[in-house]
């Protein structure tokens, strides 16, 4: 590779080159850089293009002087698989010196590891450190990312899957022999036997509620990234200790937070921090055993471009 080329990378690179555990260690960094003020980026500006259909844009700047790009998506309905989405799009990375395109990467494998990777940061942060059971509420392509990376961060001795196809969950169950992984039919139980809960839907109304957590229960809401669907009732926001991967965007996009908020149930005070103030030893994530702390991911193109500018700096060297 010369220095005037541009390094593209497909999702097969994309998988090959960002592993799990470097993509924690990179989103990580990212996130406590934003909450910093060394990173920026716009809100996301999504058009619609009809009924299940979203063309969305969300540039950024890893800092004055590093990397800087934008992420381009369409989320576009799964004709394949009803209820599920795909989110195809290109990661365009330039350099600080000229200004120079130098990199153009999967968007969509990107999504799918850095995403997993930042819920794994986040249940780091604010899980219990004596948490052992995990539950994942969903079967597409995230709950494949977040059975590599979660792991990771927490030893799990029960991992619980919840789908509503059970042959979904079976599949997802025998993809992953070595970790203790099983088929939950009653998503109630599972989410009182819950440690830790992952919800990677595409629900437009609650799939778990509030009455059903318990005390000291971590909980990650990653499903829904706008207005509009939710995957969690209002009971949950409120009793729970909220943490946001960015305030601002969350008081723009995060659904579950803004009906609960919209019905006067909180305020935009409810949102206790953003994940790198915790990070970054600003903010308490967890006052204690007791609290249920919940992670809302959004998504943010400073994830993106960390994980294309690892990519990035890795191929060169």
């Amino acid at each position: 590779m010369t220095r005037d080329d541009l390094a593209i990378f497909d999702s097969a690179a994309v998988r090959a080159g960002l592993s799990y555990p470097d993509c924690i260690r990179v989103v990580r960094d990212a996130m406590a850089a934003l909450s910093a003020g060394t990173t920026r980026q716009l809100l996301r500006t999504m058009l619609s293009l009809g009924p299940g259909r979203t063309f969305a844009q969300m540039p950024g700047a890893l800092g004055e002087q590093d990397m800087f790009g934008t992420k381009t998506i369409s989320v576009f309905a799964d004709p394949l698989a009803p209820g599920k989405r795909r989110h195809r799009g290109l990661v365009v990375l330039f350099e600080p010196t000229e200004g120079r395109p130098v990199a153009i990467a999967d968007a969509e494998e990107i999504t799918h590891i850095r995403t997993a990777a930042a819920t794994a940061v986040a249940t780091d942060a604010l899980a219990r450190a004596d948490a052992t059971t995990l539950l994942i509420v969903g079967t597409g392509g995230q709950a494949h990312t977040h059975l590599h990376a979660l792991p990771l961060v927490r030893r799990f001795d029960r991992v619980l899957i919840w789908g509503r196809t059970p042959a979904r969950v079976d599949a997802l169950v025998a993809a992953f022999p070595h970790l203790p992984c099983e088929r939950a039919d009653d998503l109630e139980a599972a989410t009182r036997a819950a440690d830790v809960i992952c919800t990677l839907t595409a629900a437009a109304e609650p799939v778990i509620l509030g009455d059903w957590v318990r005390t000291g229960t971590h909980v990650n809401l990653v499903g829904s990234s706008g207005p509009g669907p939710v995957e969690v009732d209002s009971a949950l926001v409120v009793k729970s200790r909220y943490i946001a991967d960015s305030t601002a965007s969350a008081r723009d996009a995060a659904a579950e937070f803004l009906v609960a908020r919209d019905a006067g149930l909180v305020t935009d005070d409810h949102i206790v921090a953003e994940i790198g103030a915790v990070l970054l030893g600003r903010v308490r994530g967890r006052t204690g055993p007791a609290d249920i702390t919940l992670y809302k991911s959004l998504g943010h193109a400073v994830q993106d471009l960390a994980a294309a500018a690892h990519l990035y700096r890795s191929s060169r060297r």
